[in-house]
């Protein structure tokens, strides 16, 4: 967490370097953080940042802990798994949306296959913090091809959740290569305009990758 230089959008700034340290935990779930603390680490004064934590609170990401602090919360695998769920049946959507316009929507099949080659770029030595960008990424490549703004918006508030989430099975580099091969298939059904075999990848994806998360949660909780 390095120091930030002054601009407009200075909360948006603390906020989203905050967020990628919860996600990629830099700040584990539990620990307990302070304005003081991150302002003098991110090299800004304490309004921004009282800004930027009330937000993360706001969203479930932090819990107040007394004294004019808060800590990072646990996650949930019971939540986790409800999102996914939500997010299997619009993501499913989304991909048949998106094979039925691929063919017309030029510029969106070009960021599809942008997002896939950055995702297939990664390699072990990969920030763990990019690899979840290059998820979402292409993910979100996806909803704005399916050419239905209240798909994003409806799934927008939960992905700092599910980038936590994320984060918990993108390190290991078995789950990691699996999710690219089956996003290989979602985006091959989209651009070749099968919209059946698209929504059912897609679907499979997300309560697969659901599935996954929970469970090693859960065993995280075990070993705890």
């Amino acid at each position: 967490m390095i120091p930030l230089d002054p601009t407009p959008n200075l909360t948006e700034q603390v906020y989203a370097r905050i967020l990628e340290a919860i996600t990629d935990r830099t700040l584990l779930p539990g620990q307990r953080i302070t304005q003081n603390e991150l302002a003098e680490r991110l090299g800004v004064s304490r309004q921004p940042v009282s800004h930027a934590l009330h937000q993360l609170y706001r969203q479930g990401l932090l819990a107040d802990s007394g004294r004019r602090g808060f800590e990072v919360t646990q996650l949930d695998p019971e939540r986790i798994r409800q999102l996914y769920e939500v997010r299997s049946a619009l993501d499913g959507l989304a991909a048949r949306l998106a094979a039925q316009r691929a063919k017309i929507d030029v510029t969106g099949r070009t960021r599809l296959e942008a997002a896939l080659a950055a995702g297939r770029s990664a390699d072990g030595t990969t920030p763990l913090a990019r690899l979840i960008t290059f998820d979402v990424d292409f993910h979100r490549a996806i909803y704005r091809l399916a050419g239905n703004p209240a798909i994003e918006e409806t799934i927008a508030p939960q992905w700092p959740h599910m980038r936590r989430s994320m984060a918990t099975v993108l390190a290991e580099l078995d789950y990691r290569d699996s999710a690219w091969s089956e996003h290989e298939t979602i985006a091959g059904h989209i651009l070749s305009g099968n919209a059946p075999g698209a929504e059912r990848a897609a679907l499979a994806h997300a309560l697969g990758a659901g599935r996954q998360t929970e469970e090693r949660l859960k065993a995280s909780d075990r070993a705890a």
